[in-house]
């Protein structure tokens, strides 16, 4: 039985599409796909990356896990009390979502909104379907199987200390980017996206490794594997493969 955890999609369905075409013949009955989160924003294609995964989970071909990321945590929360610091936050990309939803043309990142504009992105439920509110509410916060546990962000805890996602608390699975997570934890496996592997420490590499390997890569560090790698951020999209590591890219 093997797993495969995709990671941020962030409103990229090209980029989808491209790992989907290359992965899904390889799924059996037996196996598991397990998307880390952060399906909305920045991308042009928020609303059919939301239905591509809906799909697979109905449709298979194989067991299908839709984690929650911080994105959808918050539009989930926004459709009844909105968010403004976040949703209006240039950097999160909402305007993308709206515009996806409310078939608008795509714009880009640092396009000004009208206040007009503003008001109707903030009215979030007289846009967002109500489905997709609750769906986004209803994905789980973490997933583990024989191989890994599966997160959007990372654990709670600090220095050597890292809870289980059973036994901690819930906000730092979708937020966390502590540094002594990411160069000290030891334990079960943990695959997880939110933070880009380009921005991950690289201390634990040689300096030959420093100098041949690609940054934006899916990162691997003891047992620990980040495998957000820029889609909707003029990066790309992987997937990698429990136990065996194999990595599949949208590039």
């Amino acid at each position: 039985m093997t797993t495969w955890a995709i990671g941020d999609i962030h409103g990229d369905i090209a980029a989808l599409e491209r790992v989907l075409a290359r992965l899904l013949p390889r799924l059996g009955a037996s196996d598991t796909l397990v998307f880390l989160g952060d399906y909305v924003d920045r991308g042009p294609s928020s609303r059919e990356v939301i239905a591509r995964v809906r799909e697979l989970e109905q449709a298979g071909p194989c067991k299908v896990v839709a984690l929650r990321g911080n994105h959808e945590d918050t539009w989930a929360r926004s459709f009844h009390n909105p968010n403004p610091a976040f949703l209006l936050h240039r950097g999160n990309g909402c305007a993308a979502t709206w515009r996806s939803f409310t078939d608008r043309p795509p714009a880009p990142a640092d396009a000004e909104l009208s206040d007009d504009e503003l008001l109707q992105l903030l009215d979030v439920a007289s846009w967002l379907p109500a489905d997709v509110a609750a769906w986004m509410a209803a994905r789980p916060a973490w997933y583990e199987d024989e191989h890994a546990i599966y997160v959007h962000a990372g654990l709670d805890g600090e220095d050597q200390h890292w809870s289980h996602p059973s036994a901690g608390r819930e906000k730092p699975l979708f937020w966390m980017r502590e540094p002594d997570f990411f160069t000290g934890y030891h334990g079960k496996r943990v695959v997880f996206g939110h933070t880009r592997t380009r921005d991950l420490p690289t201390d634990h590499l040689g300096f030959f490794r420093r100098l041949v390997d690609d940054p934006a890569d899916v990162w691997h560090r003891g047992d620990l594997i980040g495998v957000d790698t820029g889609a909707g951020m003029g990066g790309f999209l992987s997937a990698v493969s429990l136990p065996d590591l194999e990595v599949i890219e949208s590039r």
